[in-house]
């Protein structure tokens, strides 16, 4: 492992920012990813450590971004022991993962076939029942069961890791 890392560090750096890290963030958790891929390293070969390097890093990013979602900003003001302001608004973070996660469910809509993909928003978006499709589209409700089904399990697996 004796190497240049720096190359490596800038790309996982760069990497945590593009997903809405601060620089001082984005540095903490190269450091925690790179204690990590040593401390592994110690015990096993690894065979691709820049990119045990990357993933680590990401993960951790992940990690702590559920974590802050959770309890929120937290931000202890100085002039008045033991109160803490909580701020619910979403991050950047939060915003730019949301949209990634919108767009990726957009591409997966548009990989069903015209019909199934409007059965399945009506009932989902527009919140029709299966009776009320298969009469406007002039189906059985086992048609429109099969469709939704369908519709589900593709995009059930499209999204998988989002």
């Amino acid at each position: 492992m004796n190497r240049n890392w720096q190359p490596a560090f800038s790309r996982v750096r760069a990497a945590l920012m593009r997903r809405g890290r601060s620089r001082h963030d984005a540095d903490d958790l190269v450091q925690e990813a790179w204690v990590r891929l040593a401390s592994f390293a110690q015990r096993q070969p690894v065979l691709e450590p820049e990119a045990f390097l990357m993933r680590t890093a990401l993960n951790l990013s992940i990690d702590d971004y559920r974590s802050g979602r959770s309890r929120g900003e937290q931000v202890l003001l100085d002039d008045v022991e033991e109160m803490e302001l909580v701020d619910t608004t979403p991050t950047i973070e939060t915003t730019l993962i949301a949209r990634e996660r919108l767009a990726h469910l957009s591409q997966s809509l548009a990989g069903l076939a015209a019909k199934t993909r409007r059965i399945f928003l009506a009932h989902r978006v527009e919140g029709l029942t299966y009776s009320e499709i298969a009469r406007a589209q002039k189906l059985s409700v086992g048609a429109i069961e099969k469709h939704i089904a369908k519709a589900t399990l593709h995009i059930t697996r499209d999204m998988e890791g989002w």
